[in-house]
């Protein structure tokens, strides 16, 4: 079986993949102080919970992160716990595939990269990946799997924590889809706001993205991804297609594409 770690800098995913099938999966927080060895003992302790892994064992680990530091210990923890274990680690070097037309093709995170590449291998493009996640970042990806070019805007829960520590009579609030846009109370004005602001932002920069994607808007994929997608997904119009595990599956393709089979 095939583990995938996606590490961003609040939350990290972890998939188990079984030929093409997410099967497992869990999500911890992000610890930037955490050593190799600790990581080692946070993920045999959720591998030990998988009834799945009783007759198999992991066959390959692919990683992606945008903290550096976690990155590292990633890096020392596969070596000393997983050592006779193909890893691939996105990284320059590393075949993706996708060609990144940026000024500087290193500021391009790796996750970034890794959604360009499953989005163009499930749905073709061109195509738009919104992932909401600490920030909620838009990628372009061309009708020849391209990446290029991003647009990065506030994360839905760094916007709470902003309006709950400027405002003294606003308080963080629960993450839920309000009763209706016009509120009769303090906390859902504040779901609505951030429920069908981050809607209508979305809407709006998908929209001209999408023009500058393509002569023919219409054909333009939007995919949409992150933990906090949900909230929004029904409530966007533009987005077409919501894939929680985008950035697993990436990271799937970019092993199949560096280790021979």
């Amino acid at each position: 079986m095939l583990l995938a770690v996606d590490v961003s800098n609040t939350h990290t995913v972890l998939g188990l993949f079984e030929g093409e099938e997410v099967i497992e999966h869990w999500r911890i927080a992000t610890d930037p102080r955490r050593t190799a060895d600790e990581i080692a003992v946070v993920l045999q302790g959720l591998l030990a919970q998988s009834p799945l892994l009783k007759n198999a064992d992991i066959s390959g680990i692919a990683i992606c992160s945008t903290v550096p530091s976690v990155l590292n210990e990633m890096r020392e923890m596969s070596r000393r716990y997983y050592g006779d274990v193909p890893t691939v680690v996105v990284e320059p070097g590393v075949r993706t595939g996708v060609p990144v037309r940026m000024d500087n093709p290193k500021e391009v995170g790796a996750d970034r990269v890794v959604n360009a590449l499953a989005a163009y291998t499930l749905y073709r493009g061109p195509c738009v990946v919104v992932d909401f996640g600490t920030a909620t970042s838009f990628d372009a990806v061309s009708a020849k799997g391209e990446y290029v070019g991003a647009v990065t805007a506030p994360g839905i829960e760094i916007s709470v924590d902003a309006l709950a520590s400027a405002g003294a009579q606003l308080h963080k609030v629960e993450l839920v889809r309000p009763r209706s846009v016009i509120a009769k109370n303090a906390v859902e004005a504040l779901q609505s706001g951030i429920v069908y602001g981050f809607a209508g932002l979305v809407d709006g920069i998908v929209e001209r993205m999408a023009a500058e994607l393509s002569p023919n808007p219409e054909e333009v994929t939007v995919v949409a991804t992150g933990s906090l997608a949900p909230l929004v997904v029904g409530e966007a119009g533009s987005i077409d297609i919501h894939e929680p595990w985008l950035t697993l599956i990436g990271l799937r393709l970019i092993y199949q594409k560096n280790v021979s089979q």
